[in-house]
């Protein structure tokens, strides 16, 4: 995202070199736009990866964006300093009247458990229901996608045999969806769960479509509402020793774990991992930003409904 920056700072010329992007206060305040804003809840356990994954991965849009981070009042975390979370994240209920261009839901270490039985589900089905009202687009990401299309759709989740858990190839079923714009025929994403929803229930729902699939890993994208609900069964926006570190630490509390699919060099852990996700999954966020958010939230945030 662009950085905006007092004029003349020295650090501009610096993150430039880095190919950072960057704008000083004389260049932002003369454009006639407004900041896009948007909102994370982060459920993930180890909260600063995945802010940093998030950051990363959406920082390559020529758009101002401006990053709000939002928490569960119903849950503390317990990975994450409390210095931390009171810094940096704010309460749904501090956020509940505002308005956001856009809403990114990750995924949580919950997903085995019936979603009523999680703790925080009250609090969850209030955002869901905010969101319809208050974002132009919302992305759902891993157990948030399965979460999301359960509360607004009436999916059911399942869990897996074995854990899926991978590098997977995936085909676009609707290429010529903004959101595939720039894509090949065929792109990876990675996966690590234990549950899925089932292609026949999604097809059975007229409200939602399936926009890419895998023969190995299932549904992996699917949208409602023309976008303004976008479900993603995977993790694109993973760092790419992710699942190496997922893998060893499970290796390590002795629990079973196959390796990750499709992963490391010649399929041996002892090397190091073969990355061909990264650049689809920055085109596909850096699309989800211009063609469903930034193209169709109103100038007055406002507006939103």
């Amino acid at each position: 995202m662009p950085l905006t920056l007092p004029d003349k700072l020295p650090a501009i010329e610096l993150l430039k070199n880095e190919n950072i992007f960057v704008m000083d206060n004389s260049r932002a305040t003369g454009q006639d736009i407004r900041p896009l804003k948007i909102v994370i809840l982060n459920l993930m356990p180890i909260k600063i990866t995945t802010e940093t994954d998030l950051i990363r991965i959406l920082s390559n849009t020529p758009l101002q964006v401006e990053i709000t981070f939002m928490k569960l009042k119903s849950h503390t975390p317990k990975n994450t300093p409390i210095e931390h979370m009171m810094a940096f994240y704010r309460d749904f209920e501090l956020l509940r009247s505002q308005h956001f261009d856009g809403l990114i839901i990750t995924g949580a270490p919950v997903e085995q458990f019936n979603f009523e039985d999680v703790n925080y589900w009250p609090e969850m089905t209030e955002i869901f229901d905010w969101a319809k009202t208050h974002v132009t687009s919302t992305l759902y990401i891993c157990w948030a996608a399965f979460a999301g299309m359960y509360y607004h759709h009436g999916i059911p989740k399942f869990d897996t045999d074995k854990k899926v858990f991978g590098i997977f190839k995936q085909k676009i079923l609707k290429p010529s969806y903004p959101i595939f714009r720039g894509f090949d025929d065929e792109f990876y994403m990675p996966h690590s769960r234990h549950t899925e929803c089932r292609k026949a229930d999604i097809e059975q729902n007229p409200d939602l479509e399936i926009l890419a699939e895998s023969a190995e890993s299932g549904v992996c994208i699917a949208m409602a509402r023309e976008g303004r609900e976008i479900y993603i069964t995977g993790h694109g926006e993973y760092a790419p020793n992710t699942l190496d570190n997922e893998y060893k630490r499970d290796l390590g509390k002795g629990l079973p774990i196959d390796k990750p699919k499709n992963y490391y060099k010649d399929d041996d852990p002892a090397n190091e991992p073969i990355v061909r996700w990264r650049a689809h999954a920055t085109l596909l966020y850096t699309n989800w930003i211009n063609y469903y958010v930034y193209q169709q939230t109103p100038y007055d945030i406002e507006q939103i409904r």
